[in-house]
């Protein structure tokens, strides 16, 4: 999952960003309007985290924008105002959910994962394919019945395999759905991530490499 955080106070935008690092979130930050407008213009993100109070563009702005942009992205939106009339112009505006300041980040992580399964309906919380089950949401992977240790990265790279459901995704397609705006596309990060993910998920591989096209799961292979 990639989100975008829009927040003009960068200590708690540094903050949010590195938790959810730490849950397999990958999360670029924009500290105004301008600069959110900016990012979604350039990249692909599963759902917005909004603060209203945020210089240029507001983030009321920000949400007609994404909104008219017809994506379904979802937006939840931060806020230091606990008012309900203050949440009833940000859900008119178009807000999937709201979070109001203080919160705990592992509540924004729970409304998170929920707002995700709630824009991929169409597929199962648990995915399955090849003798692997992968659960987003206790972050649990499973091969052949047997629990398969992951690193954080390892994890975000496997989610996005497993969701492609066999089919080929790029390396840059990984970069960026699997890492966030400051990893350099031309570092082997993804290709050395694959490498060490296969070997964990152990043999045979289930992760096969289509030479100068990406990465794939190997829906025939066998199972042990």
């Amino acid at each position: 999952m990639r989100v975008l955080i829009v927040e003009d106070e960068p200590y708690m935008a540094e903050a949010i960003r590195d938790g959810l690092r730490l849950e397999a979130i990958a999360a670029d930050i924009a500290g105004d309007g301008d600069a959110a407008l900016e990012l979604l213009s350039v990249n692909a993100y599963d759902i917005a985290v909004l603060d209203r109070d945020i210089p240029g563009p507001s983030g009321d702005e920000v949400a007609a924008h994404i909104v008219s942009s017809g994506t379904g992205m979802p937006i939840l939106m931060l806020t230091a105002a606990d008012r309900l009339d203050d949440k009833t112009t940000g859900f008119e505006l178009g807000a999937d959910d709201y979070l109001t300041k203080p919160f705990a980040l592992k509540e924004l992580v729970l409304r998170l994962r929920a707002l995700d399964r709630r824009r991929a309906h169409h597929r199962p919380p648990v995915r399955e394919i090849a003798g692997l089950r992968l659960d987003p949401f206790r972050r649990e992977v499973f091969r052949d019945g047997k629990y398969v240790a992951l690193t954080r990265k390892q994890f975000a790279v496997l989610e996005v395999l497993v969701a492609a459901e066999g089919g080929v995704v790029s390396a840059e397609d990984l970069l960026e759905r699997a890492w966030d705006e400051n990893a350099d596309p031309f570092t082997n990060a993804v290709r050395i991530t694959v490498s060490a993910l296969r070997k964990r998920l152990g043999e045979p591989w289930v992760i096969a490499t289509v030479p100068g096209v990406g990465y794939r799961i190997e829906t025939g292979a066998a199972r042990g």
